[in-house]
């Protein structure tokens, strides 16, 4: 028996939507990342294109556990003084985009493929997107079920 290799004309991308409301972060990521790697199919093969297409809307009701209030999300721009420091506090208010797509980049693997990948993840702070003509198929993850 051949060992299946996924060809070029094999590839489909398929769209998927994830409603963030009341999702703990790191659940959200690590299905995020699988639905944008492929590992959800039969015909994965860790070298091949085979991710899909993943919105996350309504980014701004994560739910975040533990002390991320408090934590703090660096980013630098790469010229001298531009270290940036924000908190989760303050991103959850002003560009909660931001904590979810570094929560899924750091569920992916760290290579040039991943990249590519990444690039299909869209989210989206409210409920509105603009991916409505390509018919995404709803995705349900387990809400929260701690003492709020």
């Amino acid at each position: 028996m051949k060992t299946f290799t996924p060809k070029p004309a094999d590839l489909t991308h398929d769209w998927y939507i994830i409603d963030a409301t009341d999702v703990v972060l790191g659940k959200l990521a690590t299905r995020a990342a699988l639905l944008l790697r492929g590992k959800n199919k039969p015909t994965f093969a860790p070298n091949a294109d085979l991710g899909d297409h993943v919105i996350i809307i309504n980014a701004e009701k994560i739910a975040l556990t533990g002390k991320k209030m408090d934590k703090v999300l660096y980013a630098h721009s790469g010229r001298p003084g531009g270290l940036r420091a924000d908190s989760y506090a303050k991103l959850l208010q002003t560009n909660p985009e931001r904590i979810i797509k570094n929560a899924v980049k750091g569920m992916m693997p760290k290579n040039r493929l991943s990249k590519v990948e990444l690039d299909r993840l869209h989210v989206f702070a409210g409920p509105e997107h603009p991916h409505t003509p390509q018919k995404p198929q709803s995705v349900e993850i387990d809400k929260i079920s701690q003492g709020k």
